[in-house]
């Protein structure tokens, strides 16, 4: 007898999820793509393009595609979790790594490689990167997870919970997720927990009054009144709590003080502190002493005119020029390396590679306006963890410091330098910069003094400039060289300039006019890096060494960036004397020759001609030894082109010389009839292997008309294999007769065909697996047991002894 249903069992739905009506599948559904359109519109700040919109669209719709297939089949969680770690990997290539994929779809190796990895790292990744990230960095991997999981687990819960709330669960924690890993400037924030909050209420709303009641219902109430009841009912309420929220959530948006938004990369990511480093400034004449010739770095990829910066100096304290730490547009601006630095730089694109060699420190050295670094080598993730750039001042630092075979290749943007003329009416950029402590009093009237007669800006600073460049003299006080102090603190620039002749590097004089800039009110700069020489400009690689090493201006002009000028002196313009003025007319006494001397002025051409002359016998050799060469090499061209030939040709005469001379006369004619099978063979006799002499004669018999070889061969096997030794005589007999047919055959035939039985290997690979077919090689010498029937078959007589029968030969 079967028992009564309980109570439990009669209040269970009777309707499983995938018998829902079509309304209620449109309804969650709707609902669903609505809340998770919510956070992945909220990711807007964090990318750097609608671009991630690909990724997380796609995993919105792949994931509720999921959902809705589990439900119609009634998937299990590990089928459905197995069908979302497949659609994963399938799909993620296309959607969040398409630059690793066959075609933008197909994906490979690396693609899955870095989505496993992804799921661990992608995290981290994205929040020590400064917003807005890049999406070519792999950082779209964030969003596609989060949406695929999210719109799954959502489309699951509201097609098969009977209780709606636990489908907003994974909704909400979406939402939460991603204004954890956003920026502190959300978009829109009151628009999206307005809109957040109205579909989760409409849509709760709207599933309780879809629901069946248990209550009953009234006799005299239709059931289609009761619908209608519940219908307004719904309505209402839906209505009440959404003008609650929107009147809450306005009020509180005006109501409330404004506060910072917290968020996870706020905590993350450590503040940069640039003060931790000395500036590179202090180590230039240490570049200078110790590395005068070795190898620092090559740089390969750098345009002409180009030059490699190591950083950028803003900030003066009276004894050193530093990167400074005031914030946005200074020096401390730094953040971590991404693949969309710089995106608003003009210029020419550039791909430089920087192999780091004897160079060791944080500053990392690079061009232009840096774009993108991929490191290289095995420390290439440690260095790019720790690489920082400032897209500012173009300064790149690596806290782990680059050491010797460290590379990475810089996609970079090269401005171009305007001319004077471009400058004529261009003002100074209106930039900030820090304040400059410790200056000494007397620059100032140096620096008035200075650019009184200029009247546009540029003019100003060519002023400045050329006041150190020609007015100053040149010296690194090395070994050898003229005393120069190293340093550029407030004492040191100070003597420079009140000397009677100012004398140092590029440390004092770009210090020097950066301060004097200053004190006028033109926004300068000090930047210390490297550049060829003019005579070495334009090279495919570039070797940074101390020599090259430099420290320049740079002047901010409006609309027209950053201008660098060079206020050194050149390195040959160094003082004679210490005491002597740098004006101190030395040109007047080299200008005003005594009148003597001028009335030997032919003698010149003489010394030319005689230098002429002697110049004539190098010029000679030179060509001689070109010619030489070209003969040599021609002579060794040939050499190689015939060799082949030639060892063929010294085998064929080795293995002629061998069999001639061997050590028993029977050998010696056993020689002879082979060297006359090997050569009728080279000559393309089809001389089958195996066979005996009789049987080869009649072969060449054939071949080349000679009836001599068939007494020849009858002969060979009488000397062979008769009682006695065949004498020295007989031997140079039979070899005579040997050569005479050999000649007879060749005579027959072309010169092109001799030309290749010359050159011909049949014979030489006789013997060995390499034999050429239809051309086989003469067999090995009879074995002992059958030399008495050879003996017989040949007509020798019955009575004559064996003898030993011979080795074969090498090439048998």
């Amino acid at each position: 007898m079967t028992s009564a249903p309980t109570k439990a069992q009669t209040a269970a739905p009777a309707t499983p999820a995938v018998a829902l009506p079509a309304r209620r599948w449109l309804l969650d559904l709707g609902a669903t793509l609505a809340l998770l359109s919510i956070p992945v519109i909220g990711f807007w700040s964090t990318f750097d393009g609608p671009r991630y919109l690909v990724a997380a669209v796609g995993g919105l719709l792949l994931g509720m595609s999921l959902g809705a297939l589990g439900a119609v089949l009634r998937w299990g969680i590990l089928l459905l979790s197995g069908a979302t770690v497949v659609a994963y990997f399938f799909f993620g290539g296309a959607l969040a790594l398409p630059h690793t994929t066959v075609a933008g779809v197909i994906p490979t190796l690396e693609t899955l490689r870095l989505l496993a990895e992804g799921t661990i790292t992608s995290w981290k990744q994205l929040l020590t990167t400064v917003t807005p990230v890049a999406a070519d960095d792999g950082h779209l991997i964030v969003p596609f997870l989060l949406a695929l999981v999210a719109a799954v687990l959502t489309t699951s819960l509201a097609l098969r919970a009977r209780s709606a709330p636990w489908a907003l669960l994974p909704a909400a924690a979406f939402l939460a997720v991603e204004i954890a890993l956003g920026t502190s400037q959300p978009v829109v924030p009151v628009i999206q927990g307005v809109v957040f909050g109205l579909v989760a209420v409409v849509w709760l709303a709207i599933r309780q009054a879809w629901q069946p009641q248990a209550a009953a219902v009234s006799v005299g109430e239709t059931s289609s009144g009761a619908r209608g009841a519940a219908l307004r009912r719904a309505v209402m309420g839906v209505a009440v709590i959404a003008i609650a929220g929107v009147v809450g959530v306005t009020t509180s948006a005006f109501a409330a003080p404004s506060s910072p938004r917290y968020v996870l990369r706020d905590v993350v990511i450590p503040p940069f502190d640039i003060r931790e480093f000395p500036s590179p400034l202090q180590s230039f004449r240490a570049y200078v002493r110790d590395f005068p010739d070795e190898t620092l770095f090559t740089v390969s990829g750098l345009p002409e005119d180009a030059r490699v910066r190591l950083a950028t100096m803003d900030a003066y304290n009276g004894t050193v020029y530093n990167v400074s730490d005031d914030g946005a547009g200074s020096s401390s601006a730094f953040s971590p390396i991404r693949t969309n630095m710089s995106v608003n730089a003009e210029g020419t694109p550039a791909t430089v590679h920087v192999e780091i060699g004897a160079f060791e420190g944080v500053w990392m050295p690079d061009a232009g306006a840096v774009q993108s670094v991929t490191f290289d080598g095995d420390r290439a993730d440690d260095l790019r963890r720790t690489a920082h750039y400032n897209e500012s001042t173009a300064t790149g630092v690596v806290t782990a410091s680059l050491q010797k075979g460290d590379a990475y290749t810089i996609e970079s943007v090269i401005p171009e330098i305007p001319s004077d003329e471009a400058l004529a009416d261009t003002p100074f950029a209106p930039v900030s910069l820090p304040k400059q402590e410790g200056v000494p009093q007397d620059l100032a009237d140096v620096a008035s003094k200075a650019v009184a007669e200029a009247v546009t800006p540029i003019e100003q600073a060519r002023a400045l400039e050329t006041m150190l460049s020609e007015g100053g003299f040149f010296s690194h006080g090395l070994a050898g060289e003229v005393i120069s102090r190293a340093g550029h603190g407030a004492e040191r620039i100070s003597t420079l300039l009140g000397a009677e002749q100012m004398v140092g590097d590029d440390e004092q004089y770009a210090t020097a006019m950066a301060l004097l800039a200053r004190e006028v009110g033109i926004p300068a700069r000090v930047v210390m890096g490297f550049y060829p020489d003019e005579d070495q400009a334009g090279q495919g690689v570039f070797e940074a060494t101390g020599d090259s090493l430099h420290a320049w201006v740079e002047i901010a002009f409006d609309g027209a960036g950053w201008v660098p000028f060079d206020p050194t002196p050149p390195e040959d313009q160094v003082p004679n004397d210490q005491t002597t003025k740098p004006k101190a007319d030395p040109k007047p006494q080299v200008l005003q020759p005594p009148p003597p001397p001028q009335e030997p002025v032919d003698l010149p051409p003489t010394v030319t001609d005689d230098g002429g002359s002697e110049d004539e016998n190098p010029l000679d050799l030179t060509l001689l030894w070109t010619i030489v060469g070209i003969g040599a090499g021609t002579l060794g061209i040939l050499f190689v082109l015939l060799a082949p030939f030639l060892v063929i040709g010294v085998l064929k005469a080795t293995r002629r010389r061998r069999r001639r001379a061997a050590e028993r006369p029977a050998d010696r004619i056993s020689g002879g009839w082979d060297e006359l099978v090997d050569r009728a063979s080279d000559h393309g006799a089809p001389v089958r292997p195996g066979g005996t002499r009789l049987e080869e004669a009649g072969v060449l018999s054939t071949a080349f008309a000679e009836p001599r070889v068939g007494t020849l061969a009858s002969r060979a096997d009488l000397e062979v294999f008769g009682p006695a030794e065949p004498s020295p005589d007989d031997v140079e007999e039979f070899w005579a007769q040997v050569d005479e047919i050999v000649g007879g055959m060749a005579s027959s035939r072309t010169w092109w065909q001799r030309v290749k039985a010359r050159l011909s290997i049949r014979s030489l690979l006789a013997g060995t697996r390499f034999a050429l077919p239809d051309r086989a090689p003469i067999s090995a010498r009879v074995r002992p047991e059958r030399a008495t029937k050879r003996a017989k078959a040949d007509g020798a007589p019955e009575s004559a002894p064996e003898r030993s029968v011979p080795a074969p030969q090498e090439n048998e």
